[in-house]
């Protein structure tokens, strides 16, 4: 049986591919796109020509052919409607993520590229687990606020693959465990995996702080700063995400940078550094809530929980409660892949066409 899958991963300056055999990594490249290169184009969909163009010219130049996949995996962007797990890349679907993105990134033109490489391979195409997939407790999207939902937006893809792993090493299904998962990088999302499905979540404008993130700020100094007069829409915007969290409190968004000068002695950086794993222990006991059932554990993961530091701080918080497993990494490229690999093997079927 053919196991060979194209993994496609856009950002917004680079695509990074990578081809799988079975479960095993045979060729990664993160293509770079200058930004002389993308300048004539106004939009990312715009730039999808160009972008087959290189990963096409990546593909020759490592020798792979076109025609040689079983399948080809994309990553999914903000597309409306979606539930975990993986979708046939159709028209209706790339059409969602062209003209009714839920959120402007790269991401979004995903499923076009990976169709365009299907179409050539005579294959499917398919996304998994975009950021944007949903399956929370209706009860978990009341707000206080009328006519304000709260959205499901969380690490979606590396949290269940992580979920699914772990219950592998186990010897168990992950559909028959209760996990919660805290991802951590530029963001910080906290989700509830009940059985399978991701009952419950915190995004990452709404949980802990992170590198680049306010997370939750007592809501009326949100209120008094937006009428304050000195910010506008998009200085706020940016001010809760982008340019908040560690790069606010201490100019940098690089944890290795925080953990340097921990080590010099400097207090106001151990202080803010422990505030944010304060946070990701206190957001994550607070899912067990979520519950009716023992938790099986609490997963770390995320590029930030390479930190044993703060992995380290994190688990003296929960692991009075809870068992804490440290799985670090983002893993997209291998979660893609494996994602893929499950269909390919009927282990798994993906959701209905979208449409």
């Amino acid at each position: 049986m053919n196991e060979k899958i194209l993994v496609i991963n856009p950002g917004s300056t680079t695509t990074k591919i990578a081809v799988y055999e079975g479960e095993k990594q045979v060729f990664l490249k993160n293509i770079s796109h200058p930004a002389e290169d993308l300048a004539p184009f106004p939009t990312t969909y715009d730039q999808l020509d160009y972008r087959i163009g290189t990963i096409a010219d990546t593909l020759a130049e490592a020798g792979i052919g076109e025609s040689s996949f079983a399948c080809v995996m994309g990553r999914g962007g903000g597309i409306a409607h979606l539930r975990t797990g993986g979708y046939e890349v159709n028209e209706a679907l790339m059409d969602s993520a062209k003209n009714r993105p839920l959120f402007d990134h790269a991401s979004n033109i995903g499923a076009a590229l990976a169709y365009g490489f299907a179409q050539k391979s005579g294959c499917k195409a398919y996304i998994y687990d975009a950021v944007s997939a949903e399956t929370l407790l209706p009860e978990a999207k009341i707000t206080g606020f009328c006519g304000t939902e709260r959205v499901s937006l969380c690490h979606v893809l590396n949290a269940r693959a992580m979920s699914i792993r772990y219950a592998k090493e186990q010897g168990r299904r992950y559909e028959d465990m209760n996990l919660i998962v805290a991802h951590m990088g530029g963001g910080i999302t906290v989700s509830a995996h009940c059985h399978g499905r991701i009952i419950d979540n915190v995004r990452d404008d709404a949980g802990p702080m992170s590198p680049t993130r306010s997370g939750a700020v007592n809501v009326m100094d949100v209120v008094d700063a937006c009428y304050s007069g000195r910010y506008t829409y998009e200085q706020m915007a940016r001010k809760v995400r982008g340019d908040a969290g560690l790069v606010d409190l201490l100019g940098t968004n690089d944890a290795l940078e925080v953990e340097a000068r921990i080590e010099a002695g400097d207090p106001y950086a151990k202080l803010v550094y422990d505030a944010m794993g304060l946070q990701v222990a206190k957001y994550a006991a607070m899912f067990l809530g979520s519950f009716t059932e023992p938790v099986d554990a609490v997963i770390l993961t995320g590029g930030i929980a390479h930190s044993k530091r703060l992995t380290g701080y994190i688990r003296e918080h929960l692991e009075h409660a809870v068992k804490v497993v440290v799985m670090p990494g983002e893993n997209e490229m291998e979660a893609l892949a494996f994602g893929g690999l499950r269909i390919l093997r009927g282990e798994e079927e993906a959701n209905p066409a979208y449409c």
